[in-house]
């Protein structure tokens, strides 16, 4: 990709990130619901955060499931791509990727335990 030719709006606005706006929407709007019904369930915002944080060992646990399986497919999904397109610049590409994704995962966990003690 040259310069700015990601910046078209025929590359930005293309069925593919209309899907994934679509996720992105769907996904915390699903968020959004289960906190909250938390919070009806619980009567307020103050018990729900009580609930959280009684329950943040679970929770964590939780997130490293969906970390391990985010990671498998991550693998599952580089391997292919190496075959496909063996050239080096893919594999600083990927390289990239997978860096900035472990620092973000990092300091959200990071502050998730700052935030809990």
């Amino acid at each position: 990709m040259s310069g700015r030719t990601w910046l078209q709006p025929s590359r930005l606005f293309n069925r593919r990130m209309g899907l994934a706006l679509l996720w992105v929407l769907l996904i915390c709007g699903i968020a959004v619901t289960v906190n909250v019904a938390g919070i009806h369930v619980v009567g307020s915002i103050d018990a729900w955060e009580r609930w959280l944080h009684a329950h943040s060992t679970h929770l964590l646990a939780w997130r490293l499931v969906l970390y391990a399986a985010t990671a498998y497919g991550w693998w599952w999904m580089r391997q292919r791509l190496r075959r496909r397109e063996p050239e080096a610049e893919t594999h600083q590409r990927l390289l990239r990727v997978e860096i900035g994704a472990v620092v973000t995962v990092v300091l959200l966990e990071g502050s998730q335990w700052l935030r809990n003690g």
